[in-house]
């Protein structure tokens, strides 16, 4: 018995010997070189581009709508609606109420605090609105705020100076649009106001 149990493991390990021996005989096949065609990468790739171009949402440049008056008859403006901007250089400005008059007040601000002031102007030029059919009717027929008709009295004129920047003046338009001020105007500064800010500057 045990004779027998060794010549069998003897057997298995020669049998192993041998086919290792075979497979190291095997002559092994030359690999060739891998040549990848990229003329579909590149295909896809423009189609990507293309894809991405006709998808993406373009950058379109900020614009501000300012309607210039048309050529014609002077524009009336109640003397106690008006309210006169005068800017000066950097983030300052002028304003005086109603009608420049040698007994008139002009008061120093700045474009950041323009909107108080705007808004106390327009609350009472609002208070003495006087119901008005004819205002009303218009805005109710074109979809309008009837409560616009209120401030038909309310008149802003802006008039820039030599040294004010652009900037200043696309501030004080804006301040049009965040109030709803219906009538505003650009006009240039009379000698008279120009002689005046001095007082101002004291």
């Amino acid at each position: 018995m045990h004779s027998n149990k060794t010549k069998t493991m003897a057997q298995l390990t020669t049998n192993e010997t041998t086919g290792n021996r075979k497979t190291r005989g095997v002559q092994r096949q030359k690999r060739l070189p891998t040549k990848v065609d990229m003329t579909p990468m590149v295909d896809l790739a423009f189609l990507l581009i293309t894809f991405f171009i006709f998808t993406a949402t373009m950058n379109e440049p900020v614009t501000m709508d300012l309607v210039m008056p048309k050529d014609g008859p002077v524009t009336k403006v109640k003397k106690t609606g008006a309210l006169t901007l005068l800017l000066d250089k950097e983030d300052q400005l002028f304003y005086y109420d109603g009608e420049l008059t040698d007994t008139s007040t002009i008061h120093p601000a700045t474009v950041s605090s323009i909107r108080n002031i705007i808004i106390e102007k327009k609350k009472e030029v609002e208070a003495r609105y006087i119901t008005d059919p004819i205002c009303e009717q218009a805005k109710a027929v074109n979809n309008e705020d009837v409560k616009d008709c209120r401030q038909q009295d309310f008149f802003v004129i802006i008039k820039p100076g030599k040294t004010t920047s652009y900037k200043s003046i696309v501030g004080v338009l804006d301040e049009m649009t965040i109030n709803r001020v219906q009538r505003y105007a650009l006009a240039n500064t009379t000698p008279e106001e120009m002689a005046r800010l001095p007082i101002a500057h004291d």
